[in-house]
């Protein structure tokens, strides 16, 4: 009965949406959110885009590019958890706005940079400024959205991270060429400065506090929820960590962003040394991979919140879990496929399967930190992304290393054999059982 009269009501907010009477602004936040993650995920890509000019004018090793990448994401996991507090505490305007301003500041100054010691003392800065962004989105998407709105608020944060490789390749190539490779970050860090007025101009903490949010569209926000669950509060960190649920969807997390890591910060590299490619023809040709996992994402969202709003609506976790699985299988097939195919078209063809499938785990993680956290979401973001950045920080070095004493192929094949840990993790997830009930 009580799901009966929840749909119904539900039904009649997207009614007087329709007839005009509710504003729609929280969909103007989901493209901020969007241009946020995408301008994050640019900053990251332009410097492996870079990496073969910058190897050349400093004489940097692949160990030393590794290091350099890896300093970023060093400091970007340890930043995390507390980035989670913060956007709790402080609440995500703030904590979002002054992260975003911090990391566009040190890109920027990557312009500045001269030798292996200042460019990982600047990336490690850069990414102490960018670890409570994700967090601050996170929180945003429980904010700002309907309960059966959760799957494309979710692939807004998504489809920005991975439509920044997408143009980035290409934008980076295209400045580099007009204006050389400082030109690149200074530009991209200029952009961020804007996106961090942008957000503390237009993203409250609480939706019925923006003039541009009427009455209906608040109610429709906040309908099934607790006036509690929009008070700013610190997680219950003692209970998460006795959670067998919290620690599988972080090492699953983990794994994801490891394998993600490896195409953002080698494929570039990849294409020019095995496939010799000209830089401007890798820039189009490394943006396929991520177009794939665009498309996966966006189409994983949308069939998210099909089913939640659904007559089957109690089947979409089990969904969630299952397509996760599949699709990290897929993705470790797909990889080690193309680290055994010769032919340079059809090695980008099996990259863009590999990378394309991982959107559906992508977007399960992402859909499952809600489910899981509930008001806890900036948290349960923080947690997830520091797993995946403790991935992020292997997958440079590590694939540095088994590039450097065994080749391309055999550090692909390794990558591969990863995504066996996440599908075994996916198991002890159960996206639908929340870590600490609250009350409705």
């Amino acid at each position: 009965m009580e799901k009966a009269m929840g749909k119904i009501m539900t039904a009649a907010a997207e009614t007087r949406a329709v007839a005009g009477t509710m504003t729609n602004f929280r969909w103007k936040i989901a493209f901020l959110i969007f241009l946020i993650s995408f301008v994050a995920y640019m900053d990251r890509v332009n410097l492996s885009v870079a990496t073969p000019v910058i190897m050349q004018e400093f004489g940097f090793t692949k160990i030393d590019m590794g290091f350099i990448q890896t300093c970023f994401f060093a400091s970007y996991a340890l930043m995390q958890v507390p980035g989670g507090i913060l956007a709790e505490k402080f609440g995500m305007r703030k904590t979002g706005a002054l992260a975003i301003l911090w990391w566009s500041v040190f890109t920027a100054l990557t312009a500045l940079a001269k030798g292996k010691i200042s460019f990982a003392a600047v990336r490690l800065a850069f990414g102490i400024g960018e670890g409570p962004v994700f967090p601050s989105l996170g929180a945003a998407t429980f904010t700002w959205f309907n309960k059966h709105e959760k799957g494309k608020a979710s692939s807004s944060i998504l489809l920005g991270t991975f439509f920044g490789p997408v143009v980035g390749p290409v934008a980076t190539v295209a400045l580099m060429g007009l204006f050389g490779w400082h030109a690149v970050f200074i530009i991209f860090g200029l952009v961020g400065v804007a996106l961090a007025w942008v957000w503390h101009r237009f993203a409250c903490d609480n939706p019925a506090d923006s003039p541009y949010v009427n009455a209906e569209e608040a109610a429709y926000i906040n309908e099934g929820r607790s006036a509690d669950s929009l008070k700013k509060a610190v997680a219950p960190w003692h209970k998460f960590l006795r959670s067998t649920q919290f620690w599988a969807v972080g090492i699953q997390f983990m794994v994801v962003d490891y394998i993600m890591y490896v195409f953002l910060a080698w494929l570039p590299m990849y294409l020019t040394e095995v496939h010799n490619m000209s830089l401007k023809s890798m820039g189009f040709w490394a943006s396929c991979p991520w177009i794939a996992l665009m498309a996966m994402v966006f189409l994983a969202g949308f069939v998210s919140d099909k089913i939640a709003n659904g007559s089957h609506s109690e089947m979409q976790y089990k969904m969630r879990t299952v397509t996760a699985m599949a699709g990290v299988a897929v993705t470790s097939l797909g990889l080690y496929i193309a680290s055994h195919t010769a032919d340079p078209a059809m090695n980008i063809f099996w990259m863009s399967v590999s990378l394309g499938a991982l959107g559906f785990a992508m977007s399960a993680s992402w859909s499952s930190v809600i489910s899981l956290g509930g008001k806890y979401t900036g948290s349960v973001s923080g947690w997830i992304n520091l797993w995946g950045n403790i991935g992020g920080v292997l997958a440079p070095i590590v694939t540095a290393f088994f590039v450097t004493n065994y080749g391309w192929n055999n550090a692909f094949t390794a990558t591969s054999l990863f995504g066996i840990i996440a599908i075994v993790a996916w198991i002890f997830v159960k996206p639908g059982k929340q870590l600490v009930p609250q009350d409705k």
